[in-house]
């Protein structure tokens, strides 16, 4: 029974290996299975470095009477989302529409065709506070299932019929007050006292926080405010991991102290490009600081060997979640010794609580203290800090780490190599270029595969899923590749791989179908309609076709505004949730491209300016149509073809730059 997940290429699967249920993984002998035996499907999906979903795996899926009751009465279905997005996305909008609210372990009853008609998150497996036992519920939807089955039917039927009318509305024109009506429903749920969104959990949200900083760099005062207050907050908060580097995956309050552990490679990637360019807007020493930390963390994700970056560290170990990044006072001083005094003031550790529930009382550490000590020791801080740092990672490295998630992303990896190549370019660090060169080509070469990068690889064993994700995020990372370098390999695969992805996927939603589906065509739509925390692959795509007109020109620019209103109904409904739609919203607006013709003397000098609304085109006179008639040595800033005057020093073109868009 537990030999059909021993084989599986997911972690996360072969972490149920074992388990006494009687698990399938996605696919059609499920299905065929649950039809032949009349049974309702039982469908979990989660992830390696879930907490709660390690925690519903211990109290009830290796419980002998729980799995049981599961055997008997249904046919339990394991999913990692990380691997099936599609599948994570129909489900969870189902989830949603059922209960009100999604997350994870994603609980959800199926009819043999794979209809949803009840479900949940997270059940215990003794009745607590508000939630029914796993149990209690398990037994329940057995009996209405043979007792009420025609009305299980009916409702199954009418929420999927719901949910395929609700997620594919008809395109249309995008509203010209879009962003405005966004910002005055984050203006309304801003926290101004500790930043980020209300109510609490908070998340970090990086793909919210990039078009928050597209609008400050452009001058828009609400968003330089809410921006600013909410980086600040997350860096000196519990959230981010004052000693490694990297952010943990949310906070459980509204003052960023308290995480859930786990750390993910999609976060970290998106906000070490927020950190690096709100430097560049607010001049923010912290800001560079937490950027150049995070994208080290970044580097450790990195296999040494093939150039992929791995997928996550789990939130627990020994047993405990956050036990690796926590600390009691007694190991505080140990680590510290004559230190530790100003390090508790640094820490804030009288302000902050200590954590009870495991062995002993444990601090999770924040630096609301940086401030105060920073004035104390002035110029002295920042070796005092890194002497810190040091002595505690050395600690902290002869405790048992987090499980890694060892498998590559194609998305995933495509962010950080675009993070690391951003990175590279504006702070000329080789290491960060090196790094994003390797990962782009373990992308192109190693995870491509008949013209589209395949969605999953692991131990050497490539996965045949390909989603609209992969291909757009690589694009993307691909141009930055080529606007840090002006190698044109990247820039031509970036193309290619846009237009494969018209080709492949146009039509089928924001996610895409999978090259390889688990069942002939999933029974609800596999449509994302939010993407505060990660860009839809509808929204990259329209990026990348922008960004690519100014190297091509022809029908990009075209195709950037048909994915755009393909997204009108949503703008106009919940503009402030798709935050990637509202970028390249901005970019089609009031875009720029800048055309340097090499060679060119202040060509490093361009690359290290910041400007997230305006794509490079660099390469020999007349090569691409964005650079026929342009004279070598100048600098061309353009808008849809029509350019200012030429420029030939960084400081004018800089005068060029402010005199498009103010400030």
């Amino acid at each position: 029974m537990a030999n059909r997940l021993r084989d599986s290429r997911s972690p996360y699967l072969l972490q149920h290996a074992e388990d006494p249920v009687d698990w399938y993984p996605f696919g059609e002998e499920a299905f065929t299975t649950a039809l032949q035996e009349d049974k309702p499907i039982f469908l979990s999906v989660g992830y390696s470095a879930c907490h709660w979903c390690h925690v519903m795996h211990r109290e009830s899926f290796q419980d002998p009477e729980v799995a049981g009751i599961l055997n008997r009465h249904f046919i339990p279905v394991k999913v990692d989302r990380e691997e099936r997005p599609d599948v994570d996305a129909a489900y969870m909008r189902a989830l949603i529409s059922l209960t009100g609210q999604g997350g994870w372990p994603m609980s959800l009853f199926l009819t043999p065709e794979g209809k949803p008609f009840f479900g949940g998150t997270y059940f215990p497996r003794e009745d607590r506070a508000s939630l029914p036992s796993f149990k209690r519920v398990l037994l329940a939807v057995a009996q209405a299932w043979r007792e009420e089955r025609e009305a299980i039917l009916r409702e199954a039927e009418r929420l999927s019929q719901a949910l395929w009318r609700s997620l594919t509305p008809p395109p249309g024109p995008v509203p010209q007050d879009v962003e405005e009506k966004a910002l005055q429903f984050l203006a309304r749920s801003f926290d101004p006292e500790w930043g980020g969104f209300l109510p609490a959990p908070k998340f970090p949200q990086g793909n919210l926080l990039l078009y928050l900083l597209a609008l400050a760099w452009r001058g828009k005062e609400e968003a330089r405010g809410m921006l600013y207050k909410t980086l600040r907050a997350m860096a000196l908060g519990g959230v981010y991991d004052q000693v490694g580097g990297g952010f943990h995956r949310y906070a459980v309050d509204r003052f960023w102290y308290l995480p859930h552990f786990e750390k993910m490679l999609y976060d970290n990637a998106l906000l070490a490009r927020v950190y690096l360019g709100a430097y560049r807007v607010f001049a923010d020493p912290l800001f560079l600081r937490v950027a150049r930390e995070t994208l080290d963390w970044l580097l450790s994700m990195q296999s040494p060997g093939q150039g992929g970056f791995y997928t996550a560290l789990d939130a627990e170990s020994e047993g405990e979640e956050g036990r690796y990044y926590t600390w009691t006072p007694d190991e505080l001083q140990a680590a510290l010794r004559e230190d530790y005094p100003l390090a508790h003031r640094y820490f804030a550790l009288g302000k902050a609580p200590l954590l009870e529930g495991g062995e002993s009382p444990r601090y999770v550490l924040t630096a609301w203290g940086e401030e105060e000590v920073k004035r104390e020791l002035g110029e002295g801080f920042a070796v005092w800090r890194e002497g810190l740092r040091a002595r505690l990672l050395a600690s902290r490295r002869r405790r048992m780490p987090p499980n890694l998630d060892d498998k590559v992303l194609a998305d995933w990896s495509a962010l950080a190599v675009r993070a690391l190549a951003e990175a590279g370019r504006l702070l000329r660090d080789g290491r960060y270029l090196m790094a994003a060169r390797r990962g782009s080509h373990f992308l192109v070469e190693t995870m491509g595969k008949d013209g589209l990068v395949r969605h999953v690889w692991r131990a050497g064993a490539l996965g045949e899923e390909a989603f609209l994700q992969d291909q757009s995020f690589t694009a993307l990372a691909l141009l930055e590749l080529y606007t840090a370098t002006g190698e044109w390999p990247y820039l031509e695969k970036a193309r290619s791989l846009a237009e494969a992805a018209w080709e492949v996927f146009q039509g089928e939603g924001l996610e895409g179908p999978s090259t390889r589906p688990a069942l002939k065509s999933l029974p609800l739509p596999a449509k994302e309609v939010e993407e505060t925390t990660l860009p839809s692959g509808k929204s990259a795509l329209a990026e990348a076709f922008w960004r690519l007109q100014a190297a091509f020109g022809g029908d990009y620019r075209r195709r950037a505004q048909l994915l755009l209103e393909e997204g009108a109904l949503w703008l106009e409904r919940h503009p402030h949730a798709l935050p990637g739609l509202l970028l390249v919203h901005r970019l089609l607006k009031e875009g720029t491209e800048l055309a340097l013709p090499t060679p060119s003397p202040i060509l490093e000098s361009v690359r290290e300016l910041y400007l997230p609304l305006t794509q490079l085109v660099v390469g020999p006179a007349d090569a691409l149509p964005g650079l026929r008639g342009r004279e070598p040595g100048k600098a061309y800033l353009c808008r849809e073809g029509a350019c200012r005057l030429p420029v030939e020093e960084v400081r004018s073109l800089v005068e060029e730059v402010q005199a498009v868009y103010g400030g």
